[in-house]
């Protein structure tokens, strides 16, 4: 039976990642990864399925998180469809495929891998730096790959791609509350591959665990998707009527933190 103290602990993860992902537009993994690794390792699963786990539970996860923020962005008038649609077939392709890599990495590297990519998305908005919106979108060719990009490396890290697909939308003229939207949009669709591959290329290798099926833990899923289901449109509502700069700054610092104690819990 699940401990109380993990109850509370999912419970409360999914309560913040919720506000996140809908103030921010970003999918939660950058705190979910690094949280769920340390209360793993607390449970006492392996070193060498740890970090795997963590992204699979991360991933799918975010699908009911980022289904409530895309929900909510999009009631506001806040997704431009016409361009989720025209990424999408690359951002399924790229983010089923970059869960089965993932499968075939060691620890250390997707734990040295994901610590130097949050490192990046901290200094990003620690500093707060926008691109200069001097484009417009490309044609839906060039949409396609650029969703194949981001949903390779969002999968990869287990992110909901909106720390890579915001700052690429505004640089390519959109307004940075449609960019907010759209992120959402595209995050969630990028869960739902991620998570079909993480439950698949990890089948064989985690199928003894108990509530394990693939490299995701279905009750840390089960509890933190009931709780950010909620607090999701919580955060939307935020995303429009607050500054969120100095929050990126905080929230920037945080991932940092989290990131390198994972790296040093996995050495």
């Amino acid at each position: 039976m699940l401990a109380y103290e993990m109850i509370v602990a999912f419970l409360l993860l999914g309560g913040f990642v919720g506000v996140m992902a809908g103030l921010l537009g970003i999918g939660g993994g950058g705190i979910m990864v690094p949280v769920l690794t340390s209360l793993f390792i607390y449970q006492g699963v392996s070193n060498e399925m740890v970090v795997h786990l963590a992204l699979g539970t991360s991933m799918a996860s975010m699908v009911v998180t980022a289904f409530s923020s895309l929900r909510s962005h999009h009631a506001k008038q806040g997704v431009l469809w016409n361009v989720v649609k025209a990424m999408l077939p690359g951002v399924l392709m790229g983010a089923f495929a970059a869960a089965f890599l993932a499968s075939l990495l060691s620890t250390l590297f997707l734990a040295l891998l994901f610590a130097a990519f949050m490192l990046f998305v901290a200094i990003q908005m620690f500093l707060n730096k926008k691109p200069k919106p001097d484009k417009e979108l490309p044609n839906k060719t060039r949409l396609f790959l650029v969703g194949g990009a981001i949903g390779s490396i969002s999968s990869l890290v287990s992110i909901g791609g909106g720390s890579l697909m915001v700052p690429y939308f505004v640089w390519r003229n959109v307004d940075i509350k449609q960019a907010i939207g759209s992120s959402s949009a595209v995050g969630f669709f990028i869960s739902l591959a991620g998570t079909c591959g993480y439950l698949i290329s990890g089948w064989e290798s985690t199928h003894e665990e108990a509530f394990v099926i693939g490299y995701i833990y279905w009750p840390a899923v089960l509890l933190i998707s009931a709780v950010s289901f909620f607090t999701a449109p919580l955060g939307v509502k935020l995303a429009y009527r607050i500054p969120v700069a100095n929050l990126k700054k905080i929230f920037g610092f945080l991932l940092f933190v989290l990131s390198i104690k994972m790296l040093f819990s996995v050495l």
